[in-house]
């Protein structure tokens, strides 16, 4: 009896487990299986489990789990959303087949990685699909066609291979198709022509290549398309301006050639045009003024020329106009500035003339107007910022003249001005206190008179002021100018600035102090210990006495310090040896005295930054009396030189005076004849044009550098400096005007271009110097999967190097090549533009500068 009682009482527990696995329901049942093949690191689906007993209500468990939506009678799953849970793993999706009813899926923002699970296919009712910014990998699979119902297709950012998938365009209930940014090759199928519902295209950021299939322009029902960033052969196809809805077209950074088909006017319910970085060609057709409806027009870095269509006057909805950087010319219409919703005006590099529409501003609240390096004269409109909005106003390198507006020197609303290079004259009646937000200003190259501002320590957010180069504007140094809270680059040399340095009392940000070629007097103030984060100063031929500071040598980041010709007495500070960031420090033409630090990096600075200082000595100057040197050769002279010894020194010099020749006679040959010389950049160690030949000739430090070039080699200069070497060859008629384009691409410093430490030239060729960064490019790392703040990191970095040579560089440096390639990465990963402007050396070298880019103005050669 007691035996039947045990066997009965383990019959019921396990009849009684045996109903509760049985209540979990085969949906719930899915999802766990599911959830087991993912990663979960952040626990975002601790919510996904089924109690003891399951759910007795026969309803579904998996109901109440996050991102789980069911029906109203809780009896079948219709949506699951596993967006931003911060998953991984592969799915198998064979639990996909079960979920017959759903409606909506979406796994985006997660890190889901290998193919695409063919079991997707099997939802059929699927409306919305959603998988963008993930890892899935290798070819779209085959199938999606059997999702007949589908409306949302969002593949966007992930690493997909091989061809767009041609089945898609049998989906004939979608509207929203979204494949950018996946890494898709080869060319658009003509099949995508076919889609009878799509609203929303977008194939941008891929690689796929051949030309624009003219089927597209079928899309009748099509009123977003992005195609841009893509590397297409041939023109725009005129047929596109059949698509009679669509209000959106980005086909930009496409490697488009050919004229703008004039059919796109067409477009009557277009709104926004982006044609900008191809190699468009011809005039911007008059017939675009028939699109009333139009608000942005941007056909910037192209090759187009001919003038702006007076027509243009016609389109009163526009508020972005973007021409810059092409081959036009003309003058500006005065209709332009008759447009009632203009904010943005950007003409930069081509070749305008005349004076701006004196109405500019006055009809339309302008934000933004960039119309520099043009052939344009004239005053400023006068009220240019009478919509109370303008932010940025840049008109460097043109021929403007008179003062400044009443309108521009009291708009609150300035954050960037920039007209250096004309011819402004006057006071410089800017009011620092009416300017809240502005945080760049720069005025040099001009003629103002009146000195700098007394306010202008008033202007709490300036970073960046250049008064520089107006050498009747005279003055002081306002003495609150230092204590700027967010001021980095204070520029004001030759200007006539007399009186003395104001105290460095509150210099917390500065970086760059440029006051040389000016009447300065009196010392240097010792609290510049408080500058410690200044990079550079030169105060290089003024008045200034007394002895060089011991401040100066402990600011930690101090790395070009010139002083030359002044007046300074006294010794150089012996704490200069230990600083670890300096790079130069010239102190020539002074009255210094005493001997020179004895580092090594003082030697390598060169006699040039010495010189002019009879009773300084020592490396690289002539011994120090007293010294090792000079005692050894005293003793070498008590002693009696023998007559071996001077055999010795005889045969040792015809040695010498025969490896001369010989090295020379190689070298004159390798150098394809013509003497070879070096030019090395300010602030950085001397080397010599032999260095680098010994350099390029030695096998043991000469290698390929894939990240660059075929072109690009890396060498070991005898310095120890490791630089990558990048050869091109000129004629020596064009010798004069490359150097110094070269000259100014040495000149260009910032953290994201890779910088140009010098170059190596004779008559018939020339080596480029750069630094060397050995984390690889771009085109190498395209395929890596990133998180999104290291995609951040690289996008701006690259956004403010191109900035810089744009906006920031005078005379601006267009890239003229940007490409994955050409940007390489330091050790922090930190992006770098390489090989900028080179694309200009090369037509330069070929003669055709100045007809294939117009607006780049040549400043001094370096060349002796």
């Amino acid at each position: 009896m007691e035996i039947f009682r045990t066997l009965s009482f383990n019959l019921l527990v396990a009849s009684l487990f045996i109903a509760a696995v049985l209540a979990v329901d085969p949906f719930s049942e899915a999802l766990l299986s599911l959830k087991s093949e993912l990663i979960d690191d952040s626990k975002r689906l601790t919510d996904w489990f089924v109690p003891s007993g399951g759910d007795p209500s026969g309803k579904i468990s998996a109901c109440s789990w996050s991102g789980v939506t069911c029906n109203k009678n809780f009896t079948m799953v219709i949506g699951l959303d596993l967006s931003m849970k911060n998953l991984g793993g592969a799915m198998s999706g064979k639990q996909f087949k079960l979920f017959t009813e759903l409606n909506d899926l979406n796994l985006s923002h997660n890190s889901f990685s290998g193919q695409l699970p063919v079991g997707i296919f099997n939802l059929t009712n699927l409306r919305s699909l959603d998988i963008s910014r993930n890892n899935f990998s290798g070819q779209f699979p085959s199938g999606v066609s059997g999702l007949g119902n589908l409306v949302v297709l969002d593949a966007f950012s992930n690493s997909f291979s091989g061809p767009l998938p041609v089945e898609i365009s049998q989906l004939d209930s979608l509207k929203v198709l979204n494949l950018a940014g996946s890494y898709f090759d080869g060319p658009i199928p003509s099949e995508y022509g076919s889609f009878k519902s799509l609203e929303f295209i977008h194939l941008a950021g891929n690689f796929l290549s051949g030309s624009i299939p003219a089927e597209l322009g079928k899309l009748k029902t099509v009123t977003h398309m992005e195609i841009g960033y893509n590397s297409y052969q041939g023109s725009i196809p005129w047929q596109l301006g059949n698509m009679s809805e669509l209000q959106y077209l980005d086909i930009a950074g496409a490697n488009l050639s050919g004229s703008i088909p004039n059919q796109l006017s067409n477009l009557t319910k277009l709104q926004s045009l982006f044609l900008f970085r191809n190699q468009l060609t011809g005039l911007i057709p008059w017939e675009f003024s028939k699109i009333m409806s139009l608000t942005s027009l941007d056909l910037s870095d192209n090759q187009i020329s001919g003038p702006i269509p007076e027509s243009f006057a016609e389109l009163k909805n526009l508020r972005l106009l973007s021409l810059m950087y092409n081959y036009m010319n003309g003058t500006v219409p005065e209709g332009i500035a008759e447009l009632p919703l203009l904010d943005a005006l950007f003409l930069w590099n081509n070749f305008f003339v005349g004076s701006l529409p004196q109405n500019l501003g006055k009809n339309s609240k302008l934000k933004w107007v960039d119309v520099s390096t043009n052939g344009f004269n004239g005053s400023i409109p006068p009220s240019i910022c009478s919509g109370g909005e303008l932010v940025k106003v840049i008109l460097f390198s043109n021929s403007f003249t008179g003062g400044l507006s009443s309108s521009l020197s009291n708009c609150s609303s300035l954050v960037r001005l920039r007209i250096e290079d004309n011819f402004f004259s006057g006071e410089i009646p800017l009011k620092f206190g009416l300017f809240p937000d502005i945080t760049y200003v720069d005025l040099s190259r001009n003629k103002f008179t009146g000195g700098i501002p007394i306010d202008i320590s008033q202007a709490s957010k300036l970073q960046y002021f250049n008064v520089s180069s107006n050498p009747e504007l005279g003055g002081i140094i306002p003495a609150e100018t230092w204590s700027l809270p967010l001021l980095q680059n204070f520029s004001a040399s030759s200007c006539s600035i007399s009186a003395s340095l104001p105290p460095f009392q509150f210099c917390k940000s500065i970086s760059v102090i440029e006051l040389n070629m000016n009447n300065l007097s009196g010392t240097v103030p010792e609290n510049v210990s408080n500058c410690q984060f200044l990079e550079r100063m030169n105060l290089a031929n003024n008045d200034l006495t007394g002895h060089i500071p011991e401040e100066l040598a402990s600011l930690p980041a101090l790395g070009v310090l010139d002083l030359s010709h002044n007046n300074f007495t006294g010794s150089i500070p012996e704490n200069f040896g230990n600083s670890s960031s300096l790079l130069l420090l010239n102190v020539s033409f002074n009255d210094i005295s005493g001997s020179i630090p004895s580092e090594k990096k003082f030697k390598l600075m060169g006699s040039s930054a010495f010189v002019g200082n009879p009773k300084l000595c020592g490396a690289p100057l002539h011994p120090c009396s007293g010294s090792k040197e000079i005692q050894d050769g005293l003793g070498l002279q008590s002693k009696g030189i023998t007559k071996l010894t001077w055999v010795l020194l005889l045969c040792a010099g015809l040695v010498l005076l025969i490896t001369v020749s010989v090295l020379g006679i190689y070298y004159f040959q390798r150098g394809s004849k013509g003497q070879w010389k070096m030019v090395s950049f300010i602030g950085l160690p001397r080397f010599t044009a032999n260095d680098v030949l010994r350099s390029l000739n030695s096998t043991e430090s000469m290698e390929t550098v894939p990240p660059l070039s075929a072109s690009v080699c890396k060498a070991v200069l005898p310095t120890g400096i490791t630089v990558s070497v990048k050869k091109i060859e000129w004629e020596s008629n064009s010798m004069k005007a490359m150097s110094e384009f070269i000259t100014r691409m040495g000149n260009a410093r910032h953290k994201n271009l890779i910088r140009l430490l010098g170059f190596c030239y004779n008559k018939y060729l020339a080596y480029l110097l750069y630094d060397y960064l050995p984390n690889g490019n771009l085109a190498e790392k395209i395929r890596v999967k990133r998180d999104w703040a290291a995609k951040y990191k690289i996008v701006i970095g690259i956004a403010k190097g191109l900035c810089y040579l744009h906006h920031d560089c005078y005379p601006a440096i267009p890239h003229g090549d940007l490409k994955s390639s050409n940007i390489v990465f330091d050790e922090n990963m930190e992006p770098h533009l390489a090989e900028f402007g080179f694309k200009f050396l090369e037509q330069m070298s070929k003669g055709s500068f100045h007809q294939q880019f117009p607006g780049l103005k040549q400043e001094n050669s370096v060349l002796p």
